[in-house]
């Protein structure tokens, strides 16, 4: 594969991958789960600090083995083949196809509200929008690159707008943010962990650039200050357009509102600005979509590279522009498969325990890897060792526990589609050893 992709795509992959649907889907969320501004914008703080300290640390691992593929290498080398394949069969052909799916589920409802379609449209509208950006990123990785930077421009002015033009106003509303506590009928930490739940899938993203480590020109240097930089514009974004909802619209009018983007525009700027609004949300969330097209597509590639997947040959194919497209292909099928649901919270629902497992696994590896490896080169080292991966790791048992709790049934789906990869794992070890004795 070809080094062509420089710090501008890097940080452009992880901000444009995290910012898509969730800045405009989960207020609502947050809103129901807290009823306080306080308590809801402390829980988006929380959740970009949780997030940023995971990011700081994972960066260390992948400046460590930039190699195509990333959360692979990051869990197999600390932890063994087994892990590694586990990992990568549920990040790969599980993981990053549900994101697809949810994101053009929601592309598919924001396009047909806006057309004034009726529902049987979200679906094949969905279908059709992630197939052009599997296209476009078939074509090489430099365009997926572009995609990701064109697309985080737009949403990120996009914004900005809402932002300048959202505090302008004189407020109508009783906004305060201070002291931090819960709404009328909620218990401070329920509310807190049910709102900091909410915001993972929002902040979920930053690890993907990881993938494309064999591709980035000077991934050494340029992923750790992608991820650290990326997560940043993400966090401060986030906080400034969740204030500036609550800043025009009650708490009261925001919690179950899914719509409450397009509210807010049409008090900025009438009744043209809830069209403006979705059509930026609609820009927001193909970039997101790309990003995880992108980015996804690699680990099968990577896992085919390493003959660990059956018809490993099939996965491991490129085109003539270095792209494994092969590998996006089944990954688009698959996407498409989970968008006949047509559920999008079940979707993000199912996918926020077992990723988070692995992150965990990350946070450990690399704490382990600084005892088992002191030898290793590390161009990057987290600050503050031990302390932010340890915040990263306790944030994210955290969120495991209030996972299982909270969300059960759609935890346990992804947990058996997960568990699935195990017998594949053992056939393809018996098929090598075979192999081996011929």
């Amino acid at each position: 594969m070809q080094k062509t992709l420089g710090f501008g795509a890097a940080l452009s992959t992880v901000a444009g991958t995290i910012i898509g649907t969730g800045v405009f889907f989960k207020a609502s969320a947050v809103t129901t789960a807290t009823m306080s501004i306080s308590l809801a914008l402390f829980a988006w703080l929380l959740g970009g600090i949780i997030n940023l300290c995971a990011g700081l640390t994972a960066a260390e691992v992948a400046a460590v083995f930039p190699e195509t593929g990333g959360i692979i290498r990051y869990i197999e080398e600390p932890f063994g083949r087994f892990w590694g394949f586990i990992s990568g069969w549920a990040y790969g052909l599980v993981y990053m196809p549900a994101n697809v799916a949810a994101f053009a589920i929601a592309f598919g409802t924001q396009f047909a509200g806006l057309f004034h379609l009726t529902n049987f449209w979200i679906v094949p509208v969905g279908m059709i929008t992630s197939l052009s950006v599997a296209l476009l990123n078939f074509i090489s990785a430099k365009c997926g690159g572009w995609v990701s930077s064109v697309t985080l421009i737009i949403k990120l002015l996009a914004l900005a707008v809402i932002v300048i033009f959202g505090f302008l106003q004189p407020g109508g509303v009783d906004f305060r943010l201070f002291p931090i506590q819960a709404g009328p009928h909620r218990e401070l930490w329920a509310a807190l962990g049910t709102a900091l739940l909410a915001t993972m899938f929002a902040y979920d993203g930053w690890i993907h650039v990881g993938t494309l480590a064999g591709e980035l020109k000077n991934p050494q240097k340029d992923l750790p200050r992608a991820i650290a930089l990326g997560l940043t514009i993400v966090i401060i974004a986030y906080l400034l357009v969740n204030a500036v909802f609550y800043f025009v619209v009650p708490v009261n009018q925001i919690a179950g509102n899914l719509n409450v983007s397009m509210e807010v525009a049409d008090r900025l700027f009438g009744g043209i600005g809830g069209k403006i609004v979705t059509v930026g949300i609609l820009v927001s969330v193909y970039g997101g979509m790309n990003g995880y097209t992108m980015t996804g597509m690699r680990v099968p590639y990577a896992m085919g590279q390493k003959g660990v997947l059956p018809f490993s040959h099939f996965f491991a194919t490129l085109n003539k522009a270095g792209v494994p497209w092969t590998a996006g292909l089944v990954q688009y099928v698959i996407a498409c498969l989970m968008m006949l649901s047509g559920q999008f919270d079940a979707i993000t629902n199912m996918l926020i325990f077992v990723i988070w497992f692995f992150y965990c696994m990350v946070f450990i590896g690399v704490m382990k890897l600084r005892k088992t490896r002191p030898d290793l080169h590390r161009p990057y080292k987290v600050p503050l060792y031990p302390l932010i991966p340890l915040i990263a790791l306790i944030g994210g048992v955290f969120i495991l526990i209030s996972t299982l709790i909270q969300q059960f049934a759609s935890t346990a789906i992804g947990i058996v589609i997960t568990l699935i990869g195990i017998p594949v794992y053992y056939y393809m070890e018996k098929k090598h050893r075979l192999s081996d004795k011929i």
